[in-house]
């Protein structure tokens, strides 16, 4: 009752006013290569560059800052390796590369707009069982692979699969530098027939994990692992998963996984609505044991030839999830740049200011230190903003900077309004100043997301600072007679 309660009272809280944009939060799609589903609509690579490159684009118009990008597909690869042929997708066809590394590009892309890109690697599943990655992968393990109906699926219950996909996820972290190694179907599936108890099953599957887990922070340890859990992880004392939960129908611990530090961030499926939703999200973020935990929302169902959902459903389930603290994924990429229903736009206006992907606090405890002598060299149209290097005290390979702006001084950096760049490698950013008189801070973040304290340009005419140009005598002085400032 008393969860009862909270729901009804946080439900009525958001919609009647709307919630604060935090300066922290994941704001996520999955970008699905099955089939070319969400990309690449076309086999020529130079097209597949130009679309990614769109589709980039519009993610961060929307505030979009993290991409899963499915580079496990069905025991084959969007990148080149010798553990698994390419996938059909990008050629049509399978084992034939494409001329260039999609996942590298995406990497490279996602990281010049200061988003993260995480690898999402479907782990069971190997697609159909003459498939080309099926049947090369069962003349490699003969033993390992189940056949359910016509499909092909890797024994969770025998170790080798554990080792078999900690070292895939090994590799893929070695090679890239990727945020993020996202597990797809790591659990049963639902039409397994389970000879072991539950229990027993929740460990195999765990064992799997962990095995994952160790390859890939024995590498790097700032590398984000998650996963994608059924939406309901079990049943509530007052609200029943109909039989199709996490814990008990697949044998995903996905809580567990959070609370013994096996994963960094889960982004369950929550492709439901109403009492299907809002009393499952509270039971993940009261289980979420300080990490990162960002629904999916099915922004698919709203498509006529889904369940023509209203757009309503949507958008109230963002504000409830940003309102408790939670962050939110669409699924999938293509529904939401189609822009269904207005989903697109609303999102663009819903994060019309940027956010910074959540600390992992529980990994790294000390932030950078401040960034070194930041010096502003104003023209008459932008203010171009330089810092050297801060000093990184974790085991990160590098540092990332963002950058505040502001009228008056101190600049808040924990008003998310003044951010105006996110996750930088560069030491400089030009910023049109539009005739205003705007002060800066500029910190810097560690692989881990851990942000050091701000440096700021100092209030005009103390010392070390140079008094703000004065647009009138500027005007004067030029004679532009045509020039017009903007009225504060």
């Amino acid at each position: 009752m008393k969860q009862f309660i909270h729901i009804l009272m946080l439900l009525a809280l958001v919609l009647s006013a709307k919630a604060q944009t935090p300066k922290h939060e994941v704001r996520a799609v999955w970008l699905t290569t099955i089939g070319g589903i969400d990309w690449p609509h076309s086999y020529s690579s130079t097209t597949q560059k130009a679309e990614l490159i769109s589709i980039l684009d519009q993610l961060q118009q929307a505030g979009i800052n993290t991409v899963l990008i499915q580079t496990r597909v069905r025991a084959t690869t969007i990148f080149p390796t010798t553990t698994e042929p390419w996938d059909g997708c990008l050629t049509g066809h399978p084992g034939t590369s494409p001329g260039y590394d999609p996942l590298l590009m995406c990497i490279d892309e996602c990281h010049r707009r200061g988003m993260e890109c995480h690898a999402w690697i479907v782990t069971i599943p190997v697609g159909k069982w003459n498939g080309t990655g099926c049947k090369q992968l069962r003349q490699k393990y003969p033993s390992l692979i189940r056949k359910i109906g016509d499909e092909g699926y890797m024994n969770p219950e025998m170790p080798q699969t554990g080792d078999y996909l900690a070292k895939f996820c090994a590799e893929v972290t070695r090679k890239y530098d990727v945020d993020g190694i996202h597990l797809d179907y790591i659990r049963y599936p639902e039409t397994w027939k389970l000879k072991v108890t539950r229990p027993q099953g929740r460990q195999y599957i765990t064992d799997i994990v962990r095995k994952i887990n160790r390859a890939v922070k024995s590498l790097k340890p700032w590398v984000k692992l998650s996963c994608s859990p059924i939406g309901k992880y079990d049943d509530l004392s007052r609200y029943r998963s109909s039989g199709w939960n996490a814990n008990t129908t697949v044998c995903q611990d996905a809580q567990g996984w959070l609370r013994d530090g096996l994963m960094d961030a889960l982004f369950p499926m929550m492709y439901f609505q109403g009492n299907n939703f809002y009393p499952f999200a509270v039971d993940w973020l009261e289980h979420s044991y300080g990490r990162i935990v960002a629904p999916g929302l099915a922004v698919y169902m709203m498509h006529p030839r889904e369940k023509n959902w209203d757009l309503e459903v949507i958008t109230r389930e963002m504000s409830v999830l940003r309102q408790i603290g939670l962050g939110c994924t669409f699924f999938r990429s293509k529904f939401f740049t189609d822009n269904t229903k207005g989903i697109y736009d609303f999102t663009r206006d819903f994060n019309i200011v940027p956010a910074l992907i959540p600390p992992m606090t529980w990994a790294c405890k000390q932030a950078p230190s401040a960034v070194a002598q930041l010096k502003i060299k104003r023209s008459m149209t932008a203010d171009n903003i330089s810092w050297q290097k801060a000093v990184d005290y974790s085991d990160g390979d590098y540092l990332l900077y963002n950058v505040y702006a502001s009228e008056s001084l101190p600049v808040d950096i924990d008003n998310p309004e003044n951010l105006i760049a996110v996750r930088q490698r560069e030491l400089s950013i030009s910023v049109p100043h539009k005739g205003r008189t705007l002060h800066y801070a500029v910190t810097a973040t560690n692989r881990y997301g851990m942000e050091s304290k701000p440096i700021e340009t100092p209030a005009a005419g103390t010392p070390g600072s140079s008094k703000p140009l004065n647009f009138q005598q500027l005007i004067r002085g030029n004679k532009l007679k045509k020039y017009k400032m903007k009225k504060k």
